[in-house]
């Protein structure tokens, strides 16, 4: 089957992301750091119970169900596709691979690995009120830890709003009487 090999991605994906993983859960204690390039960069083990950037979910049970099934949608709509661009593939095959080695940890451990320790730049959104609606501000001195399956959904996700946003649209002329 031709169409299915690109689901190689997904699975090379998956395999890099675990690998790594068992690397940090064998080498390191939970909390232990390594500076890689001083604080810029650097390699902290920490788990992760709830959604991207540390957000905790009122129901973490839900989140696994939820992930199940835009995993399986994911899937589904791959197999649908066959005849479309290969970037749009692509990135749906990365989010799909990101999506299942996280999924695998949450399912199997509990929580997802987190090792990979950045500090691009310092977030602060002051407190605000926008019509009826109060946000008590955000601050975020350093890059929520993350892994390589958090990479690939990343990357699949930005390839997958360039292709939405680049594609034109087949143009009909129509038909002159």
């Amino acid at each position: 089957m031709k169409h299915t090999r690109i689901l190689w991605v997904t699975a090379a994906v998956f395999i890099l992301d675990q690998v790594t993983k068992l690397y940090i859960l064998k080498t390191m204690s939970l909390y232990q750091t390594y500076p890689v390039l001083g604080d810029f960069f650097q390699i902290t083990y920490v788990e992760n119970t709830g959604m991207a950037f540390g957000i905790q979910p009122a129901h973490s049970g839900l989140l696994t169900v939820v992930a199940v099934i835009v995993s399986l949608f994911i899937m589904y709509y791959l197999f649908q596709m066959k005849k479309e661009k290969l970037p749009a593939r692509l990135a749906l095959t990365a989010i799909l691979g990101g999506a299942i080695g996280n999924l695998f940890d949450r399912i199997r451990r509990g929580s997802v690995v987190d090792f990979l320790d950045s500090d691009f730049f310092n977030i602060h959104v002051p407190p605000f009120k926008l019509w009826f609606l109060e946000f008590d501000g955000y601050s975020m001195t350093r890059w929520p830890v993350f892994n390589v399956a958090d990479i690939a959904i990343t990357l699949g996700m930005v390839l997958l709003f360039i292709v939405v946003f680049t594609e034109k649209e087949d143009e009909e002329t129509p038909a002159q009487t």
